[in-house]
């Protein structure tokens, strides 16, 4: 499926081949070609393993994770009563993630959600992110009411940071060398909250052998300074996004200027 998309997308090909190309100039170990083809059936695995995760009982899509890294970083998170906010780039299978801490977390669990292009898939997603400990948060000012409400209760809540955010509600900063519009909202809930932040994704094992759960701790802190904070978030990401770059979404349009955002400075 990955393939047939580059084959008959040209505007998808491109996003995808120039956005790699970023990563492999970002960081000398990448190798471009490897990366992208690697990529191109990533993509298609990606949308394959949706509606397994969406239709499947949430103890079964859990025991696809055969593996937890960085256990002892949700366990210590688990100990505070301080709530959590946890991270996830599209990167792996976020589907598989979400329906992993919805089962793993004893908490309350609000997920941020944007509506999918295609509207039809919408009641599936809807009915796979209200199951077990989750519930389901638009991304509007309902959706951040019920994620203050849930953090504010001491309870916990799963964002996906890097789509670009609309106008306003941004900040430019580096995201592998050039500039993302990046959200400001993680790290305005982060410091009204005091939750703990912990990155996270489920990288996919070869052959179809399940998936790995990874949890990593923050590295640096939110200031207030919204430049300097989507700054620390993108290199946070940076950092997760690395440990699996063939399994990040890079057909995603990172590098849009949203309606409404400021132009961006040259770079």
């Amino acid at each position: 499926m990955g393939w047939i998309a580059w084959w008959t997308s040209p505007t998808w090909r491109r996003r995808l081949a120039d956005n790699a190309r970023r990563a492999a100039q970002f960081d000398s170990t990448i190798d471009y070609i490897r990366l992208r083809r690697s990529s191109i059936a990533e993509h298609g695995k990606g949308a394959l393993e949706l509606l397994a995760a969406w239709l499947r009982p949430v103890p079964v899509v859990a025991a696809l994770v055969t593996e937890v890294k960085g256990k002892e970083h949700l366990d210590a998170a688990l100990a505070r009563p301080e709530p959590i906010i946890f991270v996830s780039p599209h990167l792996g299978a976020i589907e598989v993630c979400g329906v992993y801490l919805a089962h793993a977390v004893p908490r309350a669990l609000a997920a941020l959600y944007r509506p999918p292009k295609l509207a039809w898939l919408q009641p599936l997603m809807l009915a796979s992110r209200d199951r077990g400990n989750a519930r389901a948060a638009p991304a509007n000012a309902q959706g951040v009411r019920l994620l203050l409400k849930t953090l504010k209760e001491g309870q916990s809540v799963y964002i996906l940071p890097d789509q670009a955010p609309g106008g306003g509600d941004g900040a430019w900063a580096p995201f592998f060398g050039h500039r993302a519009y990046t959200m400001t909202l993680l790290a305005r809930l982060a410091r009204s909250s005091k939750a703990t932040v912990l990155f996270c994704f489920a990288e996919r094992r070869k052959g179809g052998r399940g998936y790995i759960m990874h949890f990593e701790p923050m590295q640096g802190s939110f200031t207030g300074d919204a430049v300097a904070d989507a700054t620390t978030l993108n290199q946070n990401l940076e950092r997760l996004i690395l440990k699996a770059p063939t399994q990040y979404l890079w057909s995603y349009n990172r590098y849009k200027t949203p309606a409404g955002a400021p132009a961006p400075e040259s770079e």
